[in-house]
């Protein structure tokens, strides 16, 4: 019998699954992946080939893809970045993307045919995703498919930022979105996600993994005393980041936007509202 594995982050349906996983999981069948990337603003990552089927993450521009199946217009893959497992429009991915040399560090960027402000962008980027720069042309950074994006709304892919709540500040007010991981819309542990990409550090895509898997545990008591800016709190399926000792920054479906708001009334209404207690508090190095 096969062991439990997550399916979430495991390449393997009773049909088919990743060569790797080969002697540890039961398959018709073991293949290979075949890489890709992501070469739309964004793609959505369901989990049942079809479009009405729940959306569990998306990813975005330059993101690379190990593909196991193409059928019937949908891609089944695993994310490189995170290892979420999926399905995906195959019409969104392709094989010969360039890598990408530089990522979006604004909230959300235009891509234009030219380089001049006054023309009608060909498409929006979200913060975090990537773009393989290929030359200039005045205050524009040009790629191979003709865009040209503001300068200073890139940077080189290995430069981070110093402060990822300073970039988890920035999407206040943006619309919650479950499943969701750009600027026009994201969820709880996406907002902790890519801020802390930004920062360099890889987090994984779920709140109850980023539990396990960020930082290290605070110990905490009812009156919540002694809490760092930075520190992440969590709840069973939800996460906040703190600001300061006695505020919380987090995408909730209470206002189906990205709030801020002192910790302790948070903590009570999400008790009242059914959503339990705080599980954990987890603090970074």
């Amino acid at each position: 019998m096969s062991p439990i594995l997550d399916r979430r982050l495991t390449p393997a349906r009773p049909d088919l699954a990743a060569r790797h996983l080969d002697g540890q999981v039961e398959a018709l069948a073991f293949v290979d992946p075949m890489p890709m990337r992501v070469v739309t603003p964004s793609v959505p990552l369901r989990r049942e080939p079809r479009p009405d089927a729940p959306l569990d993450t998306e990813a975005l521009a330059g993101e690379a893809v190990r593909v196991y199946e193409q059928h019937e217009g949908w891609a089944w893959g695993q994310l490189v970045g995170d290892s979420y497992v999926g399905y995906l429009p195959e019409d969104c991915l392709a094989g010969d993307a360039p890598v990408p040399t530089h990522r979006v560090s604004a909230l959300r960027t235009f891509v234009y045919p030219g380089a001049s402000i006054k023309l009608p962008p060909l498409e929006a980027l979200s913060l975090d995703a990537g773009v393989a720069v290929t030359g200039e042309s005045g205050d524009f950074f040009t790629t191979g498919h003709g865009g040209h994006i503001f300068k200073q709304h890139l940077c080189p892919r290995e430069q981070h930022e110093l402060d990822f709540v300073a970039v988890a500040e920035r999407f206040l007010n943006v619309p919650y979105f479950w499943g969701g991981k750009t600027s026009l819309g994201l969820d709880c542990s996406a907002l902790v996600q890519l801020s802390l990409a930004a920062a360099g550090v890889a987090a994984p895509r779920d709140s109850d993994m980023q539990e396990r898997g960020l930082g290290e545990a605070v110990a905490f008591d009812d009156g919540l005393e002694g809490l760092r800016r930075g520190d992440l709190v969590f709840w069973k399926g939800h996460v906040g980041i703190m600001t300061d000792p006695d505020t919380l920054l987090h995408a909730t479906a209470y206002t189906m936007s990205v709030i801020s708001e002192p910790l302790r009334p948070a903590r009570d209404r999400i008790l009242a509202r059914n959503g339990g207690p705080i599980t954990a508090i987890r603090r970074l190095g």
